[in-house]
């Protein structure tokens, strides 16, 4: 089982990005996206199960970033727009065969497979 996520690079402020993860192996029931600034605490991002039963954000790019899917490609997508110099860090895919209840969906000991991480930096 595998997780490539990819499409981070370089992008002035306001600009927008789609972070892509394939997974390979199997479909997983919940999806995820963290982040981890250097220096800083990996934190999440966004969240959702397969089925679009539930979607989460986190507070900070909530309007800005939407998480979505292809069932034809098995690949979930981030889609970051209005982005800022803080959203600056390396982007991570997260993937459970689980259904975390809602609550749990931020949490990273609710996934049990990673991808290599992509960087994003916002810089003018």
């Amino acid at each position: 089982v595998q997780l490539q996520a990819s499409g981070g690079g370089l992008v002035q402020p306001g600009g927008s990005l789609r972070l892509s993860c394939t997974a390979s192996g199997q479909t997983f029931a919940t999806y995820g996206w963290f982040r981890q600034a250097a220096g800083k605490e990996r934190e999440f991002v966004a969240g959702r199960r397969w089925n679009g039963s539930a979607t989460r954000y986190a507070d900070s790019v909530r309007g800005r970033f939407t998480i979505s899917r292809d069932n034809a490609k098995n690949s979930v997508y981030l889609q970051m727009n209005s982005l800022k110099s803080e959203d600056t860090a390396v982007y991570y895919c997260a993937a459970t065969s689980r259904t975390p209840i809602f609550s749990s969906m931020a949490g990273e000991n609710a996934y049990d497979y990673w991808g290599q991480g992509t960087q994003v930096t916002v810089s003018s």
